[in-house]
């Protein structure tokens, strides 16, 4: 069988259904999946869903080629992407496949993997696509069995977070998978939510689930000013990234909620590495060494940054994008819920606004990350090029695309790993900076373009 390999990406696997996903193919992956796990010694996986309405039908194809390798299945239902990751911990499970596009629009779908606590990426993925082409899979009769593990997972939160202060929260899901375990979850633990989008529809009628996109947290902005709310949460289709709208309607993009976190861990674990990808402000690096902790930077990727952060045993990991990894207090996966209450913990605990915990931080001048269409098999092409470009005439990291250090800031390109498009980042120590770097910047992508 031949399969459409654009779709195996570096981290997941993702396409449109009628396109990349129609017919036997998650059957098929079901079947690849099974075998590849079974190799490994794992004779049972946890599968979930989101709830775009291509999800039930893929996820029944997809149960039934595992089971037909021989690997049990315990059937989760619709839930957010982190209540699969805590599953296989918590139940000590040694996988997990979860059906989700996170927050492309309706017409894709796709999966995101586990197997032995750790998200599978890379060369991995790959040769799921080959055990398809090649046919080679394992037989058997596995057995399926359904789990409430929402509410073994909202049970594990409400153990471990308590408020002394009913925190005025505003929350908008964008319909995605988020809305209703949220309301839940918000009601336990006694905070006062004033919520938006909060209903599933697989649809995203009012936007987007996307909390990266400026134009997407437009709503939640207006809502915390008009209701006067302390904090605005902004959670993506599949629930693994956050975004954060302060008191006074300033977004908070990752790495500014990175320096927050940071600064309360390393009070108890000092020294302790702090993982950050490659868009991130230089403001974070300057300040995880201001409070003792050692900056390292790496790939953008959530399977790429998590393994960085196993890796390193570092307590924190986290991304521009919102993905954000705790592995201090937690299992060190991307989970919004879990990281949007670590935030509430720390306003309540200090007492401060969340404007007044960013107090002192140099503020630096950035673009929110910009995609320039180009098609997949083009984008890596002219990454290369970039790089050849740069080297020599300023700094550069080629950590992951190319990160060129100006002297008054720095601009980077990179090739996405989810979409056919070149993701670009500038930051500079003034608006003329900023301006003057974009400038350059972009007239020598669009001579390589």
């Amino acid at each position: 069988m031949k399969v459409n390999r654009k779709i195996f990406r570096e981290y997941d696997i993702r396409g449109i259904v009628e396109e990349d996903l129609k017919g036997d193919f998650p059957y098929f992956l079901g079947k690849a999946f099974g075998s590849y796990v079974k190799r490994l010694k794992v004779n049972s996986v946890i599968v979930g869903g989101d709830n775009r309405n291509t999800t039930k039908d893929i996820k029944e194809k997809l149960i039934s080629g595992i089971l037909s390798t021989g690997i049990d299945v315990v059937d989760i239902g619709t839930i957010p992407t982190p209540v699969l990751y805590f599953s296989t911990h918590y139940y000590n499970s040694g996988g997990g496949i979860m059906v989700t596009a996170s927050h492309n629009p309706p017409e894709f779908n796709g999966f995101k993997m586990v197997v032995k606590g750790k998200s599978i990426y890379g060369e991995e993925i790959q040769k799921l696509a080959d055990l398809i082409e090649n046919e080679d899979f394992e037989e058997g009769k596995g057995k399926v069995s359904e789990k409430d593990a929402k509410s073994d997972y909202i049970n594990f939160l409400v153990e471990n977070f308590k408020f002394k202060k009913r925190l005025r929260v505003g929350v908008d899901t964008g319909n995605g998978t988020v809305g209703p375990l949220i309301s839940e979850l918000f009601g336990k633990l006694n905070l006062e939510m004033e919520g938006i989008y909060l209903e599933s529809n697989g649809d995203f009628p009012n936007h987007l689930p996307d909390p990266v996109v400026p134009e997407n947290l437009k709503d939640l902005i207006n809502l915390v000013k008009e209701k006067k709310l302390d904090v605005g949460l902004g959670f993506d289709g599949d629930g693994d990234r956050l975004g954060v709208v302060d008191e006074n309607g300033e977004i908070l993009w990752g790495d500014y909620l990175l320096i927050i976190y940071m600064r309360e861990i390393l009070k108890e674990k000092p020294k302790s590495k702090i993982i950050f990808d490659v868009k991130c402000s230089k403001a974070l690096e300057e300040e995880i060494k201001k409070a003792g902790g050692i900056p390292v930077m790496w790939k953008t990727g959530h399977s790429l940054i998590e393994n960085k952060l196993h890796e390193e045993k570092a307590p924190l990991a986290g991304e521009l994008s919102g993905h954000l990894y705790f592995y201090d207090r937690y299992y060190g996966f991307d989970d919004a819920i879990y990281a949007s209450l670590r935030l509430l913990e720390i306003m309540d605990k200090t007492g401060k606004k969340l404007s007044e915990l960013l107090k002192g931080v140099k503020k630096y001048f950035s673009t929110p990350e910009i995609r320039v269409e180009v098609p997949d098999e083009k984008k890596f092409e002219i990454v290369k090029n970039l790089q050849n470009y740069f080297r020599g005439k300023y700094p550069i990291s080629e950590i992951d695309g190319a990160k060129v250090y100006f002297p008054d800031g720095w601009a980077l390109v990179r090739a996405s790993n989810t979409q056919p498009a070149l993701v670009i980042r500038i930051e500079g120590e003034s608006e003329n900076s900023l301006q003057r770097i974009k400038e350059e910047f972009f007239k020598i992508i669009e001579k390589f373009k």
